[in-house]
């Protein structure tokens, strides 16, 4: 079969996922290729454009998901709707890439333009919300950071070993609002729950001017 820069791409996906961005070397995609490293070299000229293309593509998927979330919102809603619907759309488009959150948090550092894409348009909905420019930065960061290390934790192994009967007992006895917390809501409910409570912070820092309605609680 032909090489192609998506075929190197596909490999590269399914190494990422089992190595992390650490153990990940242009050697285990050959090899996965059934190819020499050599004629990776002609598409990707080294494992940082390799990383970057990557990551092109898992984010790419999620932008124009967030596009797609965002035209199908109704006219009159307002910003808090805006940015909960890129979140939503962003935790759904990592989350069929194994290994895409880790993915996703290293991409602004490959420079990655679809990245760059997703935090322009997030940072663009927090101005026009009327957040001040010195917190935009931090507001966005803090949903992007939040939406990848949700989808860390739902991606991550499961813990070793067998759970007893008696070690539910104790959890239940030793750690009771701990355990209650855990199962009140399923994990969709509880992701959008705590995109509530970040907009409902972000939206302390927005300020009203006198032409302009109170947007904090849009």
């Amino acid at each position: 079969m032909k090489l192609t820069a998506d075929r190197i791409i596909d490999a590269g996906m399914a190494v990422f996922a089992q190595t992390g961005y650490h153990g990940f070397s242009v050697r285990q995609v050959a090899d996965r290729l059934d190819v020499h490293a050599g004629s990776l070299y002609y598409h990707v000229p080294d494992k940082a454009a390799l990383l970057r293309l990557m990551a092109d593509r898992v984010v790419r998927q999620a932008y124009e998901a967030g596009s797609a979330a965002l035209a199908v919102l109704p006219a009159q809603a307002g910003w808090a709707a805006r940015v909960t619907a890129q979140a939503v759309a962003l935790r759904q488009s990592i989350r069929q890439h194994p290994g895409g959150a880790l993915m996703l948090a290293g991409s602004p550092k490959t420079l990655s333009s679809a990245a760059l894409s997703l935090m322009e348009r997030l940072l663009a909905t927090l101005a026009e919300a009327g957040v001040p420019p010195e917190h935009c930065g931090t507001a966005a960061d803090t949903v992007l950071s939040h939406v990848t290390g949700y989808v860390l934790q739902e991606q991550s192994d499961p813990p070793a070993g067998r759970v007893t009967a008696e070690d539910v007992a104790a959890l239940h006895r030793d750690f009771p609002w701990t355990v209650a917390a855990a199962v009140a809501h399923g994990p969709d409910e509880k992701f959008t729950r705590s995109l509530d409570l970040l907009c409902a912070g972000i939206a302390t820092l927005i300020r009203p001017t006198p032409e302009e309605p109170d947007r904090r609680a849009d």
